[in-house]
């Protein structure tokens, strides 16, 4: 208790001021004075600076991962190679023992995904001629389509233009070939980083449970069980996750196959593997490889299949956002297409590519960790 101003008459009995302004003046400041911090505002001040902590500590994980970036993707990619082979494996594992199971599943993986390769290797160099031929033609009447009306553009200028581009061509010829040298090095760093991914899938799918057990048993006893209910549903969301991104992605590659094949665009089955694994980016993907689909349709085969192409991607989009996600991604976490949005644009700012494919999977597993964890508190919230 501050304590009573003497000789003065200013003061209570129980030590509080009686009139303030005489004791220390009209415009007069002391910090007994000072008035009370509302619950609101302190409430706020302890949140923001936990999520400054919180912010910071993000993004130091992001920037070790950014300058880690090769191992993080392959340990990625290795996550992806086990969601996907462990159950074959678990079932394989009971009639053989289990390191065998894991051998036959991968090297049986390998060879389908390399069979699949030399198909499509080998449909792209026997259309090639054709190919190249129908994409003059196409060029021509592109051309032609161009300078007759509504559009009527000068012919010089589109000669102009192909002559502007052989000059650059040429021009920079050096410049080109360090570009296709850097990226003969990034092939390097391409399957260093997809052999370091089935290495670690080869001891994921052999001993994932046992490694995840030690993991939890270095930790503190009373984070264990909040650590072990928080793996159980990272990893069950991600597998759902996995299993069904490729369902829907095979099921858009065989759409699109058949809708090229049969509308008689060249290089059909490329361009469904194109959608295949353009589809593990959700709502931008798929739009953007049949938009490749649509410039070759439109190269060889005219506007019309063009514009029957770029109807397929209205079309596709329907399907994939209003029957195959609802009915497939079941299992995992489903979020708000406005939040797969933002996820899919702030990981491809933050890492390219990877980023945008990375970004919906590791919001779905960190929101089904939080509710399972929130589950969590409330069952022993709940308990006597």
């Amino acid at each position: 208790m501050p304590a009573a101003v003497p000789a003065t008459g200013l003061s209570a009995p129980d030590g509080r001021i009686r009139d303030p302004e005489r004791a220390f003046g009209a415009r007069g400041w002391h910090p007994w004075l000072m008035p009370p911090v509302s619950a609101s505002l302190r409430t706020a001040a302890s949140y923001a600076w936990r999520l400054l902590v919180v912010g910071a500590a993000v993004y130091v994980v992001f920037m070790v991962l950014g300058r880690f970036h090769e191992i993080a993707v392959a340990l990625f990619l290795g996550l992806v190679i086990t969601a996907l082979l462990s159950s074959p494996t678990r079932q394989l594992a009971r009639v053989v023992p289990r390191s065998l199971a894991v051998a036959v599943c991968l090297i049986g993986s390998t060879a389908l995904l390399l069979g699949v390769l030399a198909l499509v290797g080998e449909a792209v160099a026997g259309e090639s001629t054709t190919l190249v031929r129908e994409f003059r033609q196409g060029l021509a009447s592109i051309e032609e389509w161009l300078e007759r009306p509504p559009l009527r553009l000068n012919p010089r200028a589109l000669s102009g233009f192909q002559d502007r581009v052989g000059d650059y061509l040429s021009t920079h010829r050096s410049t080109l070939l360090d570009t296709a040298l850097s990226g003969a090095g990034r092939v390097v760093e391409v399957l260093t980083v997809l052999a370091l991914a089935v290495f670690s899938s080869v001891f994921f799918l052999h001993g994932g449970n046992r490694q995840w057990s030690w993991f939890c048993e270095q930790l503190p006893a009373s984070a264990r069980a909040h650590v072990s209910v928080a793996g159980q549903a990272a990893w069950r969301t991600f597998t759902g996750y996995t299993h069904g991104i490729v369902l829907v992605a095979a099921t858009n590659a065989v759409l699109v196959g058949v809708a090229l094949y049969f509308l008689g665009v060249p290089l059909a089955v490329p361009l469904a593997l194109l959608e295949f694994f353009a589809a593990f980016v959700p709502l931008v993907g798929s739009p953007v490889a049949l938009a490749v689909a649509a410039v070759v349709a439109l190269a060889a085969k005219g506007p019309l299949i063009a514009g029957l192409v770029v109807l397929l991607i209205v079309v596709i989009g329907q399907i994939e956002g209003h029957l195959l996600h609802p009915l497939v991604m079941s299992w995992a976490v489903r979020l708000h297409p406005l939040v797969v949005a933002i996820s899919v644009i702030a990981g491809a700012i933050a890492a390219g590519v990877v980023g945008a494919v990375v970004a919906v999977p590791m919001v779905s597993v960190a929101w089904s960790v939080h509710s399972a964890l929130r589950e969590a508190r409330a069952g022993t919230a709940d308990e006597p």
